[in-house]
Parts: structure tokens; C-alpha cells; sequence
């Protein structure tokens, strides 16, 4: 891997750490992407990598999916950036209307960070409260008030508080642990009367996967509703992954209000923040919760997440139904390898989501998470590349399957993984 070492070496020096995003950054060095097609990369050096990254979970298709690819082509003839609204916005906004249950009018943002920075805002703005309730370990993007205990980057590079977050804005940030009802009871009475909202992944995907518990979701719903709070589903990672409606089509659980993002755009940069319309209709230009956005519903991005979402509603019981299977066999696959090679670890996951946790201990909440042997998490990443299977580097991130990956591609990633078990026995 000469060449990418040549341009990390050169990146080092002009971007933090050599990299854009921190995740992207492992030791001794991360590979660089050429290209990328269907389930696989391909790095400057040639080698060629069976891809359970997925951009972090955007590419439910797979890479450069002809559909999307093609769609955006005949967008780029017409223009890049208009600045004024196009009837694809208005599609959009129907279809998402259409599918994700608590949604009745959407505000389309560029980031999932941006997503749920705004949705905290409407929150607020409806409530005239200040505190919000957020999980441990879980991941909301990086603004200051959800830079409190976060998982993802934050977690694995052991800064759950970032610098330059102001200690008035963590001050209102409530934060509990996932899968403990008690606890959320608790942080619930002892602030009465002061939460505007809980945020809350619906199944955790920045500590790694982390599932509710049965009945759960259903309590968090019935205690947010009882006490007047706001509840919001961040469902960037799970929204259009687990269902068309996402988590709440899963659960059958309907929050206030939902961020979603990631497989949104297609594999461009595009979020969205929504929920009831008495909710929506706070935002600006009707209502005084303010939010704008240069860039936002560009219509390149449009164009790709319509072409996603469409493609989703057409094939939905073929594409959920594979995607679960093949989900099912992988998770089944690892688990039994690893106990063949004696090596204790936990598989979590769910329909196109998987990870492994080198723990001997169930994993339910981050504390659980934080278990995991984070060493050799670190040893079986470099040995499932050197046989040609990428998965993020982090033992805090998410592995995904995509449309794209065939049966062969789990049969060889399991072929894969059991050398790497062997090794780190």
C-alpha cells in the first residue's frame, strides 16, 4: 500500500490527522479509494475490498447503483445549484409524508447534524423548556448540545465531552442510560416540568449496535406522552435500513418528531428533520424557530434520494426480506465461528446491520460496549483486510450490508473472519 501511505503522509500535513472525519483514521494508516462499485472498493494500490462500511450506512444499494447514477447525470445537465425550489423538493416531501409514519411535514437540511441541531430547536421552541434527555454513547452529530456523552468518533478517540463545548450548553443536556427505564423515570421526576425532549437512536448505531430491549421503546413513548416531552427518533442510521418507515415502522413505535438522513441522499449529502404539523409549522418563514440553509434541497441531492426512496418503495418486500436474510445468515455465521475458535464475543444486529464485540458480556447499553477489548477489535479489523474485507475501523461504528453483496461476498467474509478468529485466540 505504498501509494496510500505516500498520500497519508502528504495529508497529515495539510488536513487534522490526515483525514476529513475522524473515523476515517486508523493505524498505521487508512487505505485511499480510487474507485467503488456495486459491494466493493478499490484503493490507489489495487487491492480491491468486500465494503460492510458503506460509507458509514448511506449505500443501501450498494456503490454507484446505475439508477441513482444515471438520474444524477440527466440533473447535471440541467444545473447544480439553483437556489430556489423545484417540484423534485415537493416529490420528495410527499414521499417521505407517505412513508415514515410520525411524519406530516419535513424540512429538508444537508447533514444529520444539522437535522438534529434543529429538531432540538423546534423542540424547545414549542416546550419554552431547556433541558433535553440524550443517551449514553449515543451519537447525534456534532453540535454542542449533543457533544455529551457521544458515541462514534467521540467514544473511540476517548473524548465523550469534545473541547470548546460551553459548559452552559452541556449544563441542559440530561444524559442516561440506553435500555434503563429507571433511570429515564428518574432524570424524568427530578426535572419535572423543565425537558422539552428525549433524542434517542431507536436501535443504537454510534457504540457500536446496540438493540432495546423488548418493550422498551413502547415505555420511553407512554413516559414522554404522560409528561408532556417531546420525543424524537434520530434515525439517520435506521431510517429507510430497517423498514421503509425506519425504526418506527420496525417497533411500531410513532415518535413526535424524526432526523433521518444517510440512505436519505443516495449517496449524496442530504438530511431531514419532520414530524407533526403543528410541530413543523414552528419553523421558519411560518413560525419563529428559525432555520436556513445555502445549500439545502440542492437538487443534485434531491434527485439521488428521490431516485433512492422510490427505487425502496418499489422493491420494498424483496429488498427488506434479502437484506434480513442475508443479515441473519451473516450474524449466525460469525457467532458460530467464533465459538468453533473459542473467542468470546457478541454479534449484535438486526435486518442489514452487524457488529462484533469482543466481550464476554451481553451488549445492552455503552457501559457494556465499553467492555469489548478494543485491542483485538483493532487486530481482527487489519487481519479482515488483509483478506480483502473492509469493515470501519471502529469498534464503535456500524457494519452494513447492502443490496449489493451477494451470497459469495458473505460466504468469503466468513472465510475471512474465521482466519482472523483463528488468529486471536
Amino acid at each position: 500500500m505504498k501509494t496510500s501511505k505516500s498520500f497519508y503522509e502528504k495529508a497529515k500535513g495539510l488536513m487534522p490527522g490526515g483525514v476529513n472525519s475522524p473515523v476515517r483514521a486508523f493505524e498505521p494508516y487508512p487505505f485511499f479509494t480510487d474507485h467503488a462499485e456495486g459491494s466493493r472498493l478499490f484503493d490507489v494500490d489495487g487491492n480491491a475490498y468486500i465494503d460492510y462500511c458503506m460509507a458509514y450506512g448511506p449505500l443501501l444499494l450498494g456503490h454507484a447503483p446505475s439508477e441513482i447514477v444515471e438520474a444524477v447525470r440527466r440533473q447535471l445537465g440541467k444545473g447544480t445549484m439553483y437556489g430556489t425550489p423545484t417540484e423534485a423538493e415537493v416529490e420528495l416531501a410527499e414521499l417521505l409524508v407517505e412513508v415514515v409514519p410520525c411524519v406530516e411535514m419535513v424540512r429538508v437540511v444537508n447533514s444529520g447534524t444539522e437535522a438534529t441541531m434543529h429538531a432540538l430547536r423546534v423542540a424547545r421552541g414549542c416546550t419554552g423548556k431547556d433541558k433535553i434527555v440524550k443517551f449514553e454513547g449515543c451519537y447525534h452529530g456534532a453540535h454542542d448540545y449533543v457533544l455529551v456523552q457521544a458515541g462514534s468518533g467521540a467514544t473511540a478517540f476517548g473524548a465523550p465531552t469534545s473541547l470548546g463545548v460551553p459548559k452552559d450548553s452541556a449544563k441542559n443536556t440530561l444524559v442516561v442510560p440506553f435500555n434503563n427505564l429507571g433511570a429515564l423515570e428518574e432524570v424524568v421526576e427530578k426535572n419535572q416540568g423543565e425537558i422539552a425532549a428525549v433524542l434517542m437512536e431507536p436501535v443504537v448505531g454510534n457504540a457500536g449496535v446496540i438493540l432495546p430491549r423488548n418493550g422498551y421503546l413502547q415505555a420511553v413513548r407512554r413516559l414522554t406522552e404522560k409528561n408532556g416531552i417531546i420525543l424524537i427518533f434520530d434515525e439517520v442510521i435506521t431510517g429507510f435500513r430497517l423498514a421503509l418507515g425506519g425504526a418506527q415502522e420496525y417497533f411500531q413505535i410513532t415518535p413526535d418528531m424524526v432526523t433521518l438522513g444517510k440512505i436519505m441522499g443516495g449517496g449524496f449529502p442530504m438530511a431531514a428533520f419532520g414530524g407533526k404539523k403543528e410541530l413543523m409549522q414552528l419553523v421558519s418563514p411560518v413560525g419563529k424557530v428559525y432555520q436556513a440553509g445555502t445549500l439545502s434541497g440542492n437538487p443534485i441531492s434531491v434527485v439521488a434520494g428521490l431516485t433512492m426512496l422510490n427505487i425502496l418503495r418499489e422493491k420494498k418486500t424483496l429488498i427488506y426480506s434479502q437484506l434480513e436474510r442475508q443479515g441473519d445468515a451473516l450474524r449466525k455465521g460469525l457467532s458460530d465461528l467464533a465459538e468453533d475458535r473459542k473467542v468470546p464475543v457478541q454479534v449484535n444486529g438486526l435486518a442489514s446491520m452487524f457488529q462484533v464485540f469482543f466481550t464476554p458480556q451481553p451488549v445492552f447499553d455503552y457501559k457494556a460496549a465499553q467492555s469489548s477489548d478494543k485491542a483485538k477489535f483493532q487486530r481482527y479489523h487489519r487481519k479482515l483486510m488483509e483478506r480483502g474485507v473492509f469493515i470501519p475501523p471502529s469498534q464503535f461504528e456500524t457494519c452494513f450490508l447492502s443490496t449489493a453483496h451477494s451470497e459469495e461476498d458473505v460466504a468469503e467474509t466468513l472465510e475471512a473472519a474465521d482466519a482472523a478468529f483463528q488468529s486471536l485466540r
